[in-house]
């Protein structure tokens, strides 16, 4: 018999996000494996009466949503549901993945059903309600949100995370080292082309042909420092007449960023293309000679590493990062990418002239940049290390898995 892992997913495709395509990259590579995966969504996937959702070949259970439920009462809504798809499926392993509102009702049901749980924390709950401004840190309820995040990671069998940061975050919370396996974000390759050309009559009909293009691509989030590439577009015009910025996608700071650009009176070189669909977004990114990423030093961006970065290696694009722990975890300076000081608007704009002025070692940065996920960031080589967590946490029951050899 194979193995089979009940997956706790706080949301999942169709929904569009980072989360969402982090986990139907472990799914894939786990039926590789020639694992069986079952799939759970909370609450947070939305309103809902189904008790399940196909897409793309995908079974998905999900959890009924009820409206203006408040947490204590969502959990209770998850767990009753975990324990009726461990009842209909028989897992061998229940992996819930981050926040710890999957993990606690998770760990609640495998301690009655007798089954190792495997947590995965991709950030931790207490920054996230930081980020999106729901707590401040250091708050009593920062507080609280902290102690639940340490609690369910101490009592989890194993427990998983995305990268280094992470890990030193866990170890001080008194998880052992043996514990904690870091599985980083990776890229399929065979998705990315590298060094296509843009398409011309997009970049036509975007006002782009001559012009050097300054670009980001994802979600309009505060801590991503956007605003700062909209700041050095304005002090770099005078100089570079033909620069433009494309920004791609749409979020919380939309509305501010194009306020910024107006003000500064360069509304008519910044483009927002709004969100596109998934598919297209590459034609987008070949659009862009630079990317840039100025990530604000917080502890969000200094603990997390991103994928945006490894896309970019991934297609050969040139990019500027801004010198969060997230972010030095990934590029190596003047190999794969470009690091600035986070924050500041007149080193992002000293590391795209910098940039700018070596074009002819640029090829040479996109075949070091490329190789390096081909060889160390790919999913097929990071889901492999999945064997090792859940041997460990089957054995923790006392189970052994020959299916993991």
């Amino acid at each position: 018999m194979s193995l089979r892992i009940l997956h706790v997913l706080d949301h999942s495709a169709p929904l569009h996000s980072g989360y969402a395509f982090r986990t139907l990259s472990i799914l894939r590579e786990q039926r590789k494996l020639g694992w069986e995966t079952v799939h759970l969504t909370t609450p947070k996937q939305g309103p809902t009466e189904a008790l399940s959702e196909d897409f793309e070949g995908w079974t998905f259970h999900r959890t009924p949503n009820a409206d203006g439920a408040g947490l204590i009462t969502q959990m209770r809504m998850t767990a009753r549901r975990i324990d009726e798809v461990v009842a209909q499926t028989r897992p061998d392993v229940i992996h819930a993945h981050s926040p710890v509102l999957n993990a606690l009702p998770s760990l609640w049901v495998g301690r009655r059903r007798h089954l190792p749980v495997v947590y995965e924390m991709r950030a931790s709950w207490e920054d996230a309600a930081v980020d999106h401004g729901t707590t401040t840190e250091g708050s009593l309820r920062y507080k609280i949100s902290r102690g639940l995040e340490s609690f369910a990671l101490r009592r989890a069998d194993q427990v998983t995370t995305i990268c280094e940061g992470l890990r030193g975050d866990i170890t001080v919370r008194g998880v052992p080292a043996d514990r904690i396996t870091v599985i980083p974000n990776a890229v399929d390759v065979a998705e990315f082309q590298f060094g296509k050309p843009s398409d011309a009559a997009l970049r036509a009909s975007l006002g782009l042909d001559g012009a050097t293009v300054l670009g980001f691509a994802g979600s309009f989030y505060g801590y991503e420092g956007i605003d700062l590439i909209i700041e050095a577009a304005r002090r770099m015009l005078p100089s570079h007449p033909m620069l433009r910025v494309l920004l791609v996608g749409g979020g919380p700071r939309d509305a501010a960023l194009k306020s910024q650009a107006q003000a500064a009176g360069i509304g008519d070189k910044v483009i927002f293309t709004g969100r596109v669909p998934h598919q297209d977004v590459q034609r987008y990114y070949e659009l862009i000679d630079v990317l840039a990423y100025p990530r604000l030093p917080i502890r969000l961006t200094e603990l997390v590493t991103p994928l945006k970065p490894l896309e970019a290696m991934a297609q050969g694009r040139m990019f500027v990062a801004s010198d969060v722990g997230g972010h030095r975890e990934l590029v190596h300076h003047g190999e794969t990418g470009f690091l600035f000081k986070a924050g500041d608007p007149a080193a992002l704009v000293a590391a795209l002239e910098d940039l700018l002025a070596r074009r002819d070692s640029w090829q040479r940065i996109r075949e070091q940049a490329r190789r390096f996920v081909e060889v160390e960031r790919t999913w097929t080589t990071s889901i492999s290390h999945y064997r090792g967590v859940y041997r460990r946490a089957l054995a923790s029951r006392g189970r052994t898995a020959t299916e993991l050899n």
